[in-house]
């Protein structure tokens, strides 16, 4: 391996040939050999080196993109073989490039602050450090899809120290992204020296660990998903994934899957000897030390209700609806009234079963007749998705929504009034904003 001083070297003689307008394919192929061996915290830490030598930032940003297709190339060649546009993996393995390169440029550009004397440089790069910040907020989309849409597959198969360690460093980087972006902002025009080296600090260790869960991910977690997971349960990936989103564009996908999706609670089958063979060593050594207790729990019970989004018996269902702070009350396309909840938490408008059948219009007095027909219609003839009021009922203050029912395709089923009592949000606005905790 060579040193520090031959990389460094190595290092500023491809910016040179980047300055000169080289074909980045010609410096792949020359430059492959000392970059491929290099750790991937070691190259930030280089340019950082670079950034203090007088190196100008524009060229070492060009660095950036190069340091990190070189490094996917190295995955694919090796961890992540035959992974096909398009597949969930080749996008979360695009959007952690795309964090790479944010948290890179965050290291070069709070390097160079830290060195940086006018107030007038200091602004400068505060702006493009600001800027940064914003942008890896959107690490959290990103992070939301490994821990809602992967975990649980691990989970269940009784995978479940890695999940748990990783998702405490993804929330330890949301809390401090959250963190250093409020002090930015406090100490954005009283730039001393004391403020800079400490929010400098702050910044370089938020860049490496960054840069390290990036690391972490391509290298141990995503390999093991490649040979854990079956076709079927990516496309449940890829459908859940679809709805939360995601931080790179999207574009035509070469990955066609012909299986059903198969979400976790249906897993059945333990992971195989052959499939822990496949995993990254780091990987494999906590599964075997820690054995595997497989989740067998049964979700779905005969009797149940199946909806798009879970199961549920029928006593589930009275009782969830009890436990809402609200009531709501539902009338089919026809306007008459199939269902209205009681809730044991806040009360709505009084109500009765004799109201099931009714005429939704009836159910209000004849003064608001005309009034609750207008909107209704218009809720109907699909105008707005919904409509909110406010009103009074002796000293209590309740919302009113009334909104469109529908099928999964858009038809209209009905219309629902959701009644709230907010009299303790308006009456004591400040003591609610005292419990609020920024999770």
């Amino acid at each position: 391996m060579s040193t520090r001083t031959e990389v460094k070297e190595a290092v500023k003689e491809l910016l040179k040939t980047i300055h000169r307008g080289a074909d980045p394919r010609e410096l792949r192929e020359k430059f492959r050999d000392i970059l491929s061996k290099i750790s991937p915290f070691e190259i930030p830490i280089i340019e950082q080196e670079l950034v203090g030598e007088g190196v100008p930032i524009s060229e070492i940003l060009k660095l950036c993109d190069l340091h990190v297709e070189l490094f996917r190339e190295v995955l694919m060649a090796r961890e992540l073989q035959g992974v096909p546009r398009g597949h969930p993996l080749d996008i979360l393995l695009r959007e952690n490039e795309w964090i790479a390169k944010q948290a890179e440029a965050l290291g070069i550009f709070t390097q160079a602050l830290a060195r940086a004397r006018s107030l007038e440089e200091r602004h400068n790069y505060m702006v493009a450090i600001r800027a940064l910040i914003s942008e890896l907020k959107k690490n959290r989309l990103h992070y939301r899809k490994i821990q809602m849409a992967i975990f649980p597959y691990l989970e269940r198969r009784g995978i479940i120290a890695v999940p748990r360690v990783m998702w405490s460093r993804e929330d330890q980087v949301i809390v401090k992204l959250r963190k250093v972006a409020t002090e930015l902002e406090k100490i954005s025009e009283n730039l001393e020296d004391e403020d800079v080296l400490k929010i400098s600090s702050e910044l370089l260790e938020l860049s490496r660990e960054i840069n390290e869960l990036v690391f972490r991910e391509n290298k141990l977690l995503f390999p093991a998903l490649w040979a854990l997971l079956s076709e079927g349960e990516w496309v449940a990936i890829a459908e859940v994934s679809e709805k939360l989103g995601y931080i790179v564009k999207v574009e035509e996908r070469e990955w066609k899957p012909s299986a059903k999706p198969i979400y976790p609670h249906e897993l059945q089958d333990i992971v195989t000897r052959e499939q822990i063979e496949r995993l990254p060593p780091e990987f494999k050594s906590v599964v075997e030390s820690r054995g595997l207790r497989p989740d067998t729990y049964i979700v779905k019970h005969e009797g149940d209700i199946e909806l798009e989004t879970g199961f549920l018996r029928p006593e589930e269902v009275e009782g969830i609806f009890r436990a809402l702070p609200l009531e709501i009350t539902y009338a089919d396309v026809n306007d008459r009234v199939r269902f209205f909840s009681e809730s044991s938490l806040a009360g709505g408008f009084p109500r009765a079963k004799t109201i099931i059948g009714r005429n939704l219009l009836f159910c209000h007095p004849p003064r608001l007749e005309n009034y609750v027909k207008i909107n209704v219609e218009a809720l109907k003839r699909g105008d707005f998705k919904y409509r909110e009021f406010w009103t009074r009922l002796g000293d209590r203050i309740l919302r009113v929504i009334i909104a469109r029912v529908e099928d999964r395709k858009g038809r209209l089923l009905g219309i629902l009034e959701i009644v709230e009592d907010m009299t303790n949000i308006i009456n004591n606005p400040e003591e609610i904003k005292k419990k609020i905790v920024v999770l």
